[in-house]
């Protein structure tokens, strides 16, 4: 059973699952971080509706990892319904790190009932507009991230860090936000 809380608390509920890289958090492959800096950001930081998750980390990969990439030119789905695999560059199979990374974040964010997630793009886990091809070569293609397949899956919004305009757009227009 599903208990709704007091409308005043209501008003101020809405939350977002982020890329712990995002916020300044140095826990990409490369041991960097990847910080935006946008007012709406610093918004939602100080009222406390900001969720941090590296998927990759909680799956229990280190820092600094390998790139991984998934592989042939597939997207996250694939990856979710078995048909496609996510490799590291020096060869190893991490599709099950990944898939263990993706259901984490989509736990973390039910949790929290977050309705959207700002993610970081290009990332083999929560790419949203973009992903590489499996080749190592940086070449992109368009494609999402196993995380953000995932949490697309289940109804979470998924907004790459460059669409933080479109995001606060789209958190005015939802009443519960």
């Amino acid at each position: 059973m599903h208990h709704h809380r007091a409308s005043a608390d209501a008003a101020m509920s809405g939350k977002i699952l982020v890329s712990a890289c995002l916020l300044g958090r140095p826990v990409r492959y490369n041991g960097s971080a990847k910080a935006v800096s946008h007012p709406a950001l610093d918004q939602w930081q100080r009222e406390g509706r900001l969720v941090s998750i590296c998927p990759e980390l909680t799956a229990g990969f280190s820092v600094p990892r390998p790139p991984a990439e998934i592989a042939e030119g597939r997207s996250g789905e694939a990856v979710l319904s078995g048909d496609a695999h996510v490799i590291e560059a020096t060869g190893a199979d991490v599709t099950d790190l990944y898939v263990a990374g993706a259901r984490a974040a989509l736990a973390l964010a039910c949790e929290n009932d977050c309705r959207f997630a700002l993610l970081i793009d290009g990332s083999p886990s929560c790419g949203s507009g973009f992903i590489y091809d499996g080749a190592f070569v940086a070449r992109k293609h368009i494609g999402v991230g196993v995380t953000a397949a995932l949490l697309r899956q289940h109804g979470i919004e998924v907004f790459a860090e460059t669409e933080i305009d479109a995001l606060q757009a789209r958190c005015r227009r939802n009443p519960d936000f």
